[in-house]
């Protein structure tokens, strides 16, 4: 591959709910059909993000878990899970993980061990986006520290709305202490539902607050029962259900995304 720089991107919200494992899954997927090599990183101890692609995680399979845990399990062609679709990979998550932040509260330098163990692999592709637990925690901080861009998926729900302040101070704390070169890429609106007045009055406060607007994508993500099921299905909306409003709008989401960089 030519020589470039990879786009590394934590996508991240502390509350739960908001449609983050969707976004990893499917914009990934959507990137894909762009020509873009991508590679997810599930740092979720539930593995929603693996399980979403299809991947079934197994004993023995070398995981995020062991990344971070081990500094000599980093080798590319022992952690990386290929997918059923071109351009698309894995490094999968598992159960195990949720320990990690035990295993290494003594250690030093621990809130850079994703930052190390990707250092080998990253050039492989050209973007890799990182998946998070709906918490603040070691794992949370491990791709903040890895991390140049934070894309934020946004619930058009006034607790995740009113979530976006803490989730600023937290890039905030981490760009002063810890990666002075994370930016936030932006904030996609999810769970878009146009016949509700509460989603209509989010998305409105989204685009006019002073602190948000210029960071909020115009491509919306809609409710949608397509991207449950491709879930379920383990598949990506773009795959499963191709016609949908949910394939739709992850492709323009990717789209979006090729152009905008963080200011």
């Amino acid at each position: 591959m030519a020589a470039h720089r990879t786009r590394l991107v934590a996508v991240a919200n502390e509350k739960g709910g908001v449609g983050k494992t969707a976004m990893v899954v499917n914009l990934a997927s959507a990137l894909a059909l762009e020509n873009q090599k991508v590679l997810v990183v599930d740092m979720d101890p539930q593995h929603n993000a693996g399980t979403g692609l299809g991947v079934e995680i197994t004993d023995g399979v070398r995981s995020v878990y062991d990344l971070i845990t081990d500094p000599r399990a980093g080798a590319f062609n022992e952690v990386v899970t290929p997918t059923k679709w071109k351009g698309l990979d894995l490094i999968p998550s598992h159960i195990d993980l949720a320990g990690a932040e035990i295993e290494l509260v003594d250690e030093e330098g621990r809130e850079n061990r994703l930052k190390e163990a990707l250092a080998d692999i990253i050039d492989h592709y050209d973007i890799v986006l990182m998946d998070t637990p709906p918490s603040l925690s070691l794992l949370t901080i491990n791709v903040f520290a890895a991390a140049r861009e934070v894309l934020i998926p946004c619930q058009t729900q006034p607790y995740a709305f009113h979530a976006l302040e803490g989730l600023f101070d937290t890039i905030a704390d981490v760009k002063a202490e810890i990666n002075p070169d994370l930016e936030i890429c932006g904030i996609v609106p999810t769970f878009f539902d146009q016949r509700t007045r509460i989603s209509r009055d989010i998305l409105d406060r989204l685009r006019s607050d002073e602190r948000y607007r210029e960071l909020v994508f115009n491509t919306l993500i809609r409710t949608n029962t397509a991207i449950a099921e491709s879930a379920d299905a383990g598949r990506p909306v773009v795959s499963h259900r191709t016609s949908s409003y949910g394939a739709a709008d992850f492709k323009a989401l990717a789209r979006e995304f090729l152009v905008r960089r963080p200011a």
